[in-house]
């Protein structure tokens, strides 16, 4: 059978056109990135997995009324998702600091943060993804004043949800980001939680060790991306405990 007409390409992700009126196809690769793209690698598999933690989340959310894109999956590497329109910010939330939060600040990572900390980054990877401010968003119209207080809402509910699902199986949230987009029913318009919730958008530590479970560990040569997301899979229950493990990085030119 033919492949559907595809509608847009990311680096870990191709949108297809779906079967149904206002659906898409959204596809994993098994591309992984760090640093806008400079590093890359094709890792078998990955596509699989978060695929499958990514439905695991949206699925949850949606049974406690925080609304997403995710409608089903399809196969084990593809699910059919809502057609929104995306609002061109990264929410990010952070529970500790890490990353370019510790690096900008001064703060040692894995400071508990006092309470969660939301930052909106423009996506445009030419320009880095910047950092900007609320201030930003409402005043270059990339969203409304009303749009960016449901956003934080949103992200805040996410946060409780993914925080304590993962503190469940021994495992840190330290912090993650989500895309957000508008769907229009009748006259009205609300947001949407959508793109993906994995370890590819997430920091996971493991709450005794610090073991990194997340898209640092590539980032950083720190191990195998392909076991730190098994193991992410396997506490949640999305991967059996034997399950067959899949093999490890094809680095690409």
């Amino acid at each position: 059978m033919a492949r559907r007409r595809m509608i847009y390409e990311g680096k870990a992700k191709i949108l297809y056109e779906g079967p149904e009126p206002d659906t898409l196809i959204q596809y994993f690769k098994d591309d992984a990135t760090a640093f806008n793209a400079q590093k890359h690698a094709v890792i078998e598999g990955k596509g699989v997995l978060n695929n499958r933690l990514s439905e695991h989340f949206m699925s949850g959310l949606n049974a406690i009324g925080v609304p997403t894109h995710f409608i089903r999956r399809l196969n084990m590497r593809e699910q059919l998702v809502r057609m929104v329109e995306i609002i061109p910010l990264e929410v990010v939330v952070r529970n500790f600091a890490a990353g370019s939060m510790a690096k900008r600040l001064g703060i040692d990572e894995g400071t508990a943060l006092p309470r969660p900390i939301i930052e909106f980054y423009l996506k445009d990877d030419a320009l880095g993804d910047p950092l900007v401010t609320e201030e930003h968003v409402i005043a270059f119209g990339w969203a409304s004043q009303q749009d960016v207080d449901d956003m934080v809402a949103l992200a805040l509910r996410v946060n409780d949800f993914v925080s304590g699902v993962m503190y469940g199986v021994g495992i840190r949230l330290v912090d993650f980001k989500i895309e957000i987009g508008r769907v229009f029913e009748g006259d009205f318009q609300r947001l949407i939680v959508a793109d993906e919730i994995s370890p590819d958008s997430c920091r996971l530590w493991d709450i005794e060790t610090n073991q990194k479970l997340d898209k640092d560990v590539f980032r950083h040569d720190i191990g195998s991306l392909t076991d730190a997301y098994t193991e992410v899979a396997t506490r949640l229950g999305v991967m059996p405990r034997n399950g067959n493990k899949v093999s490890g990085p094809k680095l690409v030119q």
